[in-house]
């Protein structure tokens, strides 16, 4: 068996902790000996232990004399500093494992080739770049945090077969079919905000929960520049779960609205960058926008997104708001949803 096929078994179990890791990246690890896996691992958790301590602890104890004459496979570049847990490349070089195949190396200041520089130190015989590309397809969200300094941008919306996403009169329609909404809630639970705008708070009153799955709770986010949602009786203003209102008025707030905060925005000035700034210092690593079309044509129009998500129903309106159009877009993937065709797209210039 080859590298290739090892390494995709850290990423298969590296997918697993995809919600649940944030802001570390989702990392898996798999322990070989002559061809057997005799552990494996991923990150689970934010907080707890990582992929290669949990794969090490996995080898069955009539195992642990092989980790001498093993190989770890590990898909991004151990640690090499204390944070949450101590450095896995301490535990690497502990364990007596001699070779260590790494799918990519870990942007992270903190880290940066110095793990891998610590264990060849340690005699270590170091691989890396072994399905490079689709680890950090993985990893994309920690990726563009590290690099761009700002989260990774979602844009999710759902159209009609001639390119409508909403009718003319503002009153909320559903286009995609239920199996997609499912859908939709469970990306909910593997990003860790969702954004939308003034004009859709009012018109669809949407909760942006992730009920329709089991997993975290996104933390919301709304555009309301002039303050239009104060005093409306709506779900994103509830004080159920944690939100974050950007305007630049001043508002009215209920001390007892323990979840609600309201963040000055100068939208005179690049009022998204700004935003993405913010979530950027709270350590909010991706988002989802999902709408409406002003909010979304914003974004692409400032290329500030790095994914989008439409789904397209087959139905026809005779009028309606013109869907947003990607600009620089490459197609990613494309599958049926039941009645519905969902497409991804990714910025070409990301």
């Amino acid at each position: 068996m080859t590298h290739t096929f090892f390494m995709q078994r850290c990423l298969d179990l590296a997918a697993q902790g995809i919600g649940n890791v944030a802001p570390n990246p989702p990392v898996g690890a798999v322990i070989v000996y002559q061809n057997r896996i005799i552990g494996e691992g991923y990150h689970q958790q934010y907080g707890q232990a990582h992929a290669e301590p949990n794969a090490i602890n996995s080898v069955l104890p009539q195992d642990k004399h092989l980790l001498s004459q093993s190989t770890l496979y590990v898909s991004l570049e151990p640690c090499s500093h204390f944070g949450k847990t101590p450095p896995c490349s301490d535990l690497i070089i502990k364990t007596g494992i001699p070779k260590v195949v790494i799918a990519s190396p870990d942007p992270f200041e903190l880290v940066n080739g110095q793990g891998i520089e610590k264990l060849r130190a340690a005699g270590i015989e170091v691989t890396i770049d072994i399905l490079q590309t689709e680890a950090n397809w993985l990893m994309r969200r920690f990726l563009t945090y590290h690099q761009q300094q700002r989260p990774y941008i979602i844009l999710k919306w759902a159209q009609t077969a001639n390119h409508f996403i909403a009718p003319t009169n503002k009153q909320q329609q559903w286009i995609s079919n239920s199996f997609a909404k499912m859908l939709t809630h469970r990306w909910r639970t593997e990003e860790q905000a969702i954004l939308v705008g003034t004009n859709t708070a009012l018109a669809d009153n949407p909760q942006l929960t992730a009920r329709l799955w089991i997993g975290k709770q996104p933390l919301r986010l709304v555009i309301d520049r002039y303050g239009r949602l104060q005093n409306k009786p709506l779900h994103l203003l509830d004080n159920s779960l944690p939100t974050v209102v950007f305007t630049q008025t001043h508002p009215n707030q209920n001390v007892n609205q323990a979840n609600l905060q309201y963040i000055p925005i100068n939208f005179e000035h690049q009022p998204l960058q700004q935003i993405l700034h913010f979530l950027y210092q709270q350590k909010i690593q991706s988002v989802i926008v999902e709408g409406g079309a002003a909010l979304l044509n914003s974004f692409i129009d400032a290329n500030l997104w790095d994914e989008a998500r439409v789904f397209t129903a087959p139905i026809y309106w005779d009028n309606g708001l013109t869907a947003p159009l990607l600009s620089n877009a490459k197609l990613h993937q494309k599958q049926k949803i039941d009645d519905n065709c969902l497409t991804i797209f990714t910025n070409l210039q990301k």
